[in-house]
């Protein structure tokens, strides 16, 4: 399972905007005044080969004036428990205050691994400003600015030292095919996933919340080796009060990076709603194969089919490759096609695209519907190869692949996904622009006058070689030199 690693400190030190440095995304609202982060954030984040789930936490305040406050302490302390590895973020401007010893007697009791990130550090000396944090009791003092980055990988590089980097594996022996199942509570995951077990492996009532960790099942179908996740449902935090519930939402991250396919299963009676789509979110980000399956459809009366299909296909739009299954766990409708489906996201998930189709694909796709003009000059795309697999990764090189626009990669991509069947799964385009080996304008001006003075050393070379001869012949016949 992927370490997670929380990020704790007093209001208005930069947690948010750590987070959102650490996980390349703008997802915790950053703002210049303090207690704007109230509930806990989550994302991945990656330092080197080790990936890893990143918390942003509310401020720690010493002496809470409100019921707000007091419930932002304890989301914090609830972080810190479920954590593996823990970030202390203070203001290297303000120096250290007594917020600042509050939040270190706090992680000095949780007795885990802390690093003390001195934040605001820019355009000052790294040394000086992190000397006066030392007294807070920490030996891995970091300075940092998270504003623009600097110091940000090093260090999620220390706060993740000692871990080995295992990836995005859960056993590196385990060539079994992955599906996680997540969605709301009460949707029927449980029910789902004992429907596929063929027996009542994990429990399922009513009740949501019954499933409080993810579960993971090994089992076998039609000579093939699956592994069975089964999340606890993740809904609005505002509504989870259990503390348990609150620490499986990091579980369930978890589980989506350990997957191959993920399944996100709906309720229809209830369509799709902000969690779903923010969880669904978080499976785009990791590249899985996904798989949508509306289950209780069989509940739903005919005459209000077609209203429900189309106000998934509206509020669906953005994973338009996501293949929809319409399906009842109880009964068994629907389950066996996706069954069916989640293998063949797999096989695409893992499917080598050899070089030289690669480069006829987008050869075809290029002359189909060319490249648009960048000041007057056309992005050339020269040739393609695989990078990657789980998601597909495809790069192609080319010039000024930088200006290529956001609606001409889905083109390619929903080309190449076409060309080889990558049923379900996001492509993940990586355009290269190639070095220039003529140079700039002072290089090719430079390379000129070195061409050209070769070639007049040239001429002049031989002008020598034929006056040599001449001479040389002159004295063989005896003739005298001219002067």
């Amino acid at each position: 399972m992927l370490p997670i690693v929380a990020l704790v400190g007093r209001p208005n030190v930069g947690k948010s905007t750590l987070f959102n440095t650490l996980t390349g995304t703008r997802d915790a609202i950053v703002a210049d005044v303090p207690g704007v982060t109230r509930d806990r954030q989550y994302g991945y984040g990656r330092a080197g080969d080790i990936p890893c789930v990143v918390v942003d936490t509310g401020g720690v305040v010493a002496s809470p004036r409100s019921s707000v406050e007091a419930q932002m302490r304890t989301q914090t302390e609830r972080a810190i428990a479920e954590a593996d590895r823990l970030v202390f973020v203070v203001d290297g401007r303000a120096g250290v205050t007594a917020g600042d010893q509050e939040v270190a007697r706090l992680l000095r009791r949780a007795g885990k691994p802390v690093v003390l990130a001195v934040n605001k550090a820019e355009g000052r000396d790294a040394g000086v400003i992190a000397a006066e944090f030392h007294r807070l009791g920490f030996a891995e003092v970091q300075s940092i600015a998270a504003l623009n980055g600097q110091g940000c990988e090093r260090l999620l590089e220390r706060a993740l030292a000692g871990l080995e980097p295992a990836g995005e594996e859960t056993d590196a022996n385990d060539d079994s095919i992955r599906i996680a199942v997540i969605g709301r509570p009460n949707v029927g995951k449980s029910t789902l996933v004992n429907r596929l077990l063929g027996e009542e492996r994990v429990i399922a009532t009513d009740l949501p919340g019954t499933t409080r960790d993810s579960i993971f099942v090994p089992f076998e179908r039609d000579g093939r080796r699956f592994t069975l996740i089964d999340t606890a449902g993740v809904r609005r935090r505002a509504r989870v009060e259990d503390a348990v519930e609150r620490a499986s939402v990091a579980r369930t991250l978890q589980a989506i990076a350990a997957a191959h396919v993920v399944v996100l299963v709906l309720d229809a009676h209830q369509g799709i709603a902000e969690q779903d789509a923010s969880v669904l979110g978080l499976a785009l980000q990791k590249g899985r194969a996904l798989l949508l399956a509306v289950n209780k459809w069989d509940g739903i009366p005919m005459d209000r089919r077609d209203a429900v299909r189309n106000d998934l296909a509206l509020r669906l739009d953005f994973v338009p490759f996501a293949p929809v299954h319409f399906i009842s766990a109880r009964h068994g409708t629907g389950v066996g096609e996706l069954a069916t489906a989640a293998v063949r996201a797999w096989e695409a998930a893992m499917r080598e695209m050899p070089t030289p189709q690669l480069s006829k694909v987008l050869e075809k796709a290029l002359q189909a519907h060319q490249p648009p003009l960048v000041k007057g000059r056309r992005i050339k795309l020269r040739y393609a190869h695989q990078g990657g697999r789980n998601p597909p990764r495809i790069v192609i090189h080319g010039n000024q692949t930088q200006a290529t626009p956001e609606a001409y990669r889905r083109y390619l991509s929903n080309v190449f996904r076409e060309a080889f069947d990558l049923y379900a799964c996001p492509v993940v385009l990586e355009l290269r622009t190639d070095a220039n080996p003529y140079g700039n304008k002072e290089q090719r001006e430079a390379a000129a006058r070195k061409l050209a003075a070769k070639k007049q050393g040239g001429k002049l070379n031989a002008a020598r070689r034929v006056a040599r001869k001449k001479v040389a012949a002159g004295k063989a016949t005896g003739r005298p030199k001219r002067h």
